[in-house]
């Protein structure tokens, strides 16, 4: 790990660190500090974003211990630009609040940020604040994070006031119900004195103060508050008034606001040169600026109308229809606009409205889209530029005819053979390509705690990976993959699978392993291969037993090891998932009456050992295959000082 910080962190690499330092203009804005996970350090707003981050780099500055070691950690700089200071004011203070950054002065503590958390999947949901953001189900939800605990403590307290909820996790009483719903706090789950279909809808109304529409929330509470105030029950409408007051409080931190505080829209700029095409989507929800999204198009060809449209088309292809806004604002009118409008209104049940706006705020709002889609682009033309002479290195180190478009890498992860898993991590251009990345758990049973073998748990992964391809060539005969044709009678999907060049991790030995692997695959002359041994960076490749030779700096070298620390990391994340799975099955394990088959059943069902922990005695009973009485023993297991009580 110690490796992968030394070559990403921009305090190490003067030259990386002056090139990120000439992108950054001389305008208004935030800027983001990430680290080398691309975790968000610190976030910050200047007047002029050049100066003021260059200021963090100047050797003479007296920076704090806190700031110093944020330093230190710094891999990548962000940022927003914004009209004016006071909008960066603005942005700078819900940037923290809705991305929490580790490093920021609102940080007081080693504690992590609050969520809250609304147990959909549950017959009838709790609704509470948790520190620990866990998915125990795919319906649960969590709101947040929030950087004042106190303050959504108070609005979960008002909230359950202004609504009767779910007050305890546990029943307090087995057959009758407690104080909370004498008075008017809790409808009754205990005993189901309420329908869980009813007890949803009012769950769905609470959720819309933390989905951002407390707006719509207020409007109904005020409607009761003018109700209780016509039956003179003034005492009733104070505390309703008192509520409202309390639930604006959660809309006071925001970002960049807009006049038309009631309008939810996305606003899509782009900006392009003669190779490449940043795409920017601000999204603006109830006049805030609560996201930004990127998009690239390599399709320059085309016209900036077309280019708007398709990524309009993959953009809302992939998100759900109630984050479709109700107006989109775009920099060029479609070519189908009227085609995209009836598609998006179709798809969120209500009419979506699209406009090229000219005039007034809307239009400097796009222009200010385009801006950050602007200087997005300058990014990416200098990481492109990068990029292309890596890859074009790398064929000349390796002396191939073409250019290496998509990279394969590939490394095992164990602790003395236990939890043997690989990872395969894709660059395509130079860059990590996430979506194609690859976990393997090694299957073969010689791989065992207390043995390991590198060699084989490689060669295994290759052969799965590539078996598909050994029989496609084995049904078609001979077949030139290298060249992927569209024109083939295959899918394309399947040609883009296909990689230039593939990446072991290791030394000679792995390396014939895999190409041993390979030849019983009859895959051996289709496939390029190398690998890149860590302890003096030597790259090997089939046919020769001695490494190449290459600069310790040389960019082709340089993307190997940027791939290579990219698989490990990959592969080390996964192998720390599953021993930690492993550790709580064999926690579950000590229970009388569970054995292996229960245990994927519980943790299936339950999603995880805190889920378990937390259900009730009737829920672990509904479990499949549990039972009344295994359900018990899971219960006192978890509660002991019941079980001594019963």
């Amino acid at each position: 790990m110690s490796q992968i910080n030394k070559v990403q962190i921009l305090l190490n690499n003067q030259q990386r660190l002056n090139e990120r330092l000439g992108l950054i203009p001389n305008e208004p804005g935030c800027y983001l500090m990430l680290d080398s996970e691309e975790r968000l350090l610190y976030v910050g707003k200047s007047k002029n974003l050049k100066n003021r981050v260059r200021s963090y780099f100047h050797r003479n500055n007296e920076h704090s211990p806190r700031i110093k070691l944020m330093i230190r950690q710094i891999a990548e700089i962000e940022f927003i630009v914004t009209d004016n200071e006071a909008e960066a004011l603005t942005l700078e203070s819900n940037l923290i609040k809705n991305k929490q950054p580790y490093f920021n002065i609102l940080l007081k503590d080693d504690k992590k940020y609050p969520y809250l958390c609304i147990t959909w999947s549950e017959e009838y949901p709790r609704i509470y604040i948790t520190r620990r953001r866990r998915k125990r189900n795919q319906l649960d939800r969590y709101y947040g994070p929030y950087v004042d605990v106190g303050l959504l403590r108070r609005t979960l307290f008002l909230v359950k006031r202004v609504f009767p909820l779910r007050q305890r996790p546990q029943p307090l009483y087995k057959d009758r119900t407690c104080l909370n719903y004498s008075i008017g706090r809790c409808p009754g789950v205990c005993q189901q004195k309420i329908s869980s279909e009813k007890y949803h809808q009012t769950l769905k109304k609470v959720a819309m103060v933390f989905q951002g529409r407390s707006d719509e929330l207020i409007k109904k509470l005020t409607i009761n508050m003018y109700k209780y105030s016509n039956r003179m029950e003034y005492e009733k409408a104070a505390q309703v008034r008192d509520q409202i007051n309390g639930i604006e409080k959660i809309g006071e931190d925001q970002k960049m606001i807009l006049p038309d505080s009631s309008i939810s829209r996305d606003v899509i700029a782009l900006a392009k040169d003669d190779r490449i095409a940043s795409i920017q989507i601000f999204q603006v929800r109830s006049g805030k600026l609560v996201g930004r999204l990127g998009y690239i198009s390599n399709e320059i060809d085309l016209d900036n109308e077309i280019i708007l449209q398709r990524i309009i088309e993959e953009h809302y292809c992939l998100v759900d229809s109630v984050e479709i806004p109700n107006q989109i604002h775009l920099q060029y009118p479609l070519i189908q606009q009227k085609l995209i409008t009836d598609w998006l209104s179709e798809t969120k049940g209500r009419n979506v409205k699209l406009f090229c706006p000219k005039r007034s705020k809307n239009s400097e709002f796009i222009d200010l889209v385009k801006r950050n889609a602007s200087h997005e682009l300058i990014r990416i033309q200098k990481g492109h530029q990068k990029q292309e002479l890596a890859t074009s290195d790398l064929a000349s180190l390796l002396e191939i005819d073409f250019l290496p478009r998509r990279i394969e890498g590939y490394d095992i992860s164990h602790i003395q053979g236990s939890d043997a898993v690989a990872s395969q991590v894709v660059f395509i251009d130079g860059l990590p390509a996430r979506q194609h990345y690859r976990k393997y758990k090694i299957k073969s049973h010689i791989i065992k705690t207390g043995h390991s073998d590198d060699y084989l748990s490689l060669a295994e992964v290759i052969e799965r990976r590539f078996k598909k391809w050994s029989r496609l060539k084995k049904e078609l005969g001979s077949i030139e993959l290298k060249q992927k044709t569209h024109s083939s009678s295959l899918e394309n999907s399947v040609f883009n699978d296909w990689p230039d060049l593939i990446m072991i991790d290791g030394g000679k030995g792995q390396l014939n392993a895999v190409i041993n692997r390979l030849r019983r695959l009859d895959l051996e002359n289709e496939i390029t291969i190398c690998s890149l041994a860590k302890k003096n960076e030597e790259v090997y490749v089939p046919n020769r037993s001695d490494p190449l030779k290459a600069e310790p700096d040389q960019l082709g070298l340089l993307l190997l090891r940027r791939l290579r620390d990219e698989a490990h990391r990959f592969a080390i994340n996964f192998h720390r998932q599953q021993r930690g799975s492993r550790m709580k099955r064999s926690t579950l394990s000590q229970i009388p009456g569970i054995g292996p088959k229960r245990i994927g059943v519980l943790l299936t069902h339950f999603q995880s050992i805190d889920a378990i922990q937390m259900a009730s005695l009737e829920q672990l009973s509904k479990a499949p295959g549990v039972g009344n009485q295994l359900a018990l023993e899971v219960w006192n297991y978890f509660h002991p000082e019941h079980e001594s009580n019963s």
